[in-house]
């Protein structure tokens, strides 16, 4: 049983089956009579129980979020008012007959699932935890969409996805260069792209009809609500 396939549906097919799961602890309940976590990985999450076992609930009790954990259990229907529809996974939850803490973690500087967090120098600087966030996280799987439908979309159509150098002599464009200082030749500076404009109309005239890239970009200049120094387009020509 894949531990992937757990965390991203209800998998109705996985009911009655034992399973390790490991990931972070998102969150932790203590109803007293009975121990809850809710268990995250970069796929999705689900709910972990713990019931009978005093000694695995008082384990369970004492793990910090952001822990990461081993659970083994096994798979059960949730039925009723127990169903959350707010998760894919709502319909399942995981009877817990194993707990092996593998990392604990100290407390974060801020709370993952937090919407906001107003210190925005404190997000960057943990920007690795700021990304566990679901929303901040569905934005780069969103960004991954996207360009895999792009490129499927435009290799069906017969381009040719090409990539241009990243180091080149300074052009006249509408932003001031990045230029990087040589080392081998003093005094001398390449610049970085601020569109990849010369070299796919060098690629047509070479007789490559039909041109894309994912191409990356840099101009020297403030950023605005549209735009940053450093970004990402879908450059093509045919």
């Amino acid at each position: 049983m894949s531990q992937t396939r757990v965390f991203t549906s209800d998998a109705p097919e996985s009911v009655g089956q034992t399973v390790t799961l490991k990931g972070w602890v998102h969150a932790k309940r203590n109803m007293g009579q009975i121990v809850f976590i809710d268990l995250r990985d970069g796929f999705g999450m689900v709910q972990v129980v713990f019931g009978d076992n005093p000694e695995l609930q008082a384990q369970a009790n004492s793990l910090k979020p952001e822990s990461v954990v081993s659970v083994t259990g096994k798979v059960v229907e949730r039925g009723g008012k127990n169903v959350n529809a707010k998760i894919a996974t709502g319909k399942i939850e995981i009877q817990a007959t194993e707990l092996e803490v593998l990392n604990e973690a100290v407390t974060p500087p801020f709370e993952i699932d937090r919407e906001n967090v107003e210190d925005e120098e404190l997000r960057l600087k943990y920007r690795y935890l700021d990304l566990r966030h679901d929303r901040l996280h569905q934005n780069l799987i969103m960004r991954h969409k996207v360009i895999s439908f792009i490129r499927t979309f435009l290799n069906d159509r017969q381009f040719t996805e090409i990539e241009t150098p990243l180091i080149t002599a300074a052009t006249p464009e509408g932003a001031r260069d990045y230029l990087v200082p040589s080392r081998k030749y003093q005094g001398s500076f390449y610049a970085l792209p601020q569109s990849p404009q010369q070299y796919k109309q060098l690629l047509m005239v070479a007789n490559f009809e039909r041109y894309y890239q994912i191409a990356k970009c840099m101009r020297d200049e403030d950023s605005r609500g549209d735009r940053q120094p450093e970004f990402t387009q879908l450059d093509l020509e045919m």
